[in-house]
């Protein structure tokens, strides 16, 4: 989430996203998604899960999330095209799956999941089609 920040306090020179939506409702519900997301990664826990460490699933999460980045990187250097929007779209809801599933945080998994078509949807339907 750490791009997120940036975005809001230093947005880029070309930002296509400050435009009107035209999927305003999946947006609310990818919002509301995304909250019980966050939420449910945070404060809940399964107490079957092994303390965390560098397993496959993490590794593959930090793989999207670096992923991400780059995409951010390239986003903030003005390229944008559907390659770049999908890297911004797509990375971060694997990152967030693969970590969810090593914490066999399956109650994060539903939230992760609607997100993940939500902001699919969003970002195909506003950018790319």
């Amino acid at each position: 989430m750490i791009p997120n920040f940036i975005y809001f306090v230093f947005p880029p020179l070309h930002d296509i996203f400050q435009t009107n939506s035209i999927t305003e409702t999946i947006d609310k519900a990818a919002f509301v998604s995304q909250i019980f997301m966050i939420i449910s990664l945070c404060f809940l826990k399964n107490i079957k899960s092994k303390k965390i460490a560098f397993t496959p699933l993490i590794i593959i999460a930090v793989c999207f999330c670096l992923l991400y980045f780059a995409s951010f990187l390239v986003y903030y250097a003005g390229i944008i095209n559907g390659f770049v929007i999908l890297g911004l779209t797509i990375p971060p809801c694997l990152a967030f799956l693969f970590f969810a599933l090593d914490r066999k945080n399956y109650i994060a998994l539903i939230f992760i999941l609607f997100f993940t078509i939500c902001h699919l949807i969003y970002a195909v339907v506003n950018f790319i089609i």
